[in-house]
């Protein structure tokens, strides 16, 4: 099963010190790491843009876009876009706030039937009204 990485989790494993990550963070950059030797990462365009942004200086820039080069984006069409709105349609209905760029990936992990590692809390409140399978560290 392929795994579509949210931004949040890249973040702990690219742009933080590894040494002030607590024991969770660093089970959940293991897992990282495991799913990228397994080759069932999978990232979208609007998750690289959310990672390169606000970064000042730009060698730290250009470091993290080469490390994030090794992962092709996910092709994004005007039905996923479309699913995307319905999606959160459904999610406003029952009182869920959504961003667009949560209920974006939602909807190609929903297409796509890829799991959604993340550790934004509002996916479990997505998962209440999509059926949504978020990725979770094996160990």
């Amino acid at each position: 099963m392929n795994v579509l990485v949210d931004t949040p989790v890249w973040s702990l494993a690219l742009r933080r010190i590894p040494e002030n990550l607590n024991r969770e963070e660093q089970k959940i950059v293991a897992e990282l790491s495991e799913l990228s030797k397994e080759g069932r990462i999978r990232i979208i365009g609007p998750i690289r843009q959310e990672l390169l942004s606000g970064i000042r200086l730009l060698e730290q820039y250009e470091k993290l876009r080469t490390s994030l080069s090794a992962f092709r984006d996910e092709p994004l069409s005007t039905p996923d876009y479309e699913e995307a709105a319905k999606a959160g349609n459904r999610c406003r209905a029952q009182g869920i706030t959504v961003t667009s760029v949560d209920i974006l990936i939602c909807a190609v992990a929903l297409s796509r039937s890829f799991h959604i590692f993340t550790t934004d809390h509002d996916f479990h409140d997505y998962a209440s009204v999509l059926p949504i399978k978020l990725h979770a560290p094996r160990r």
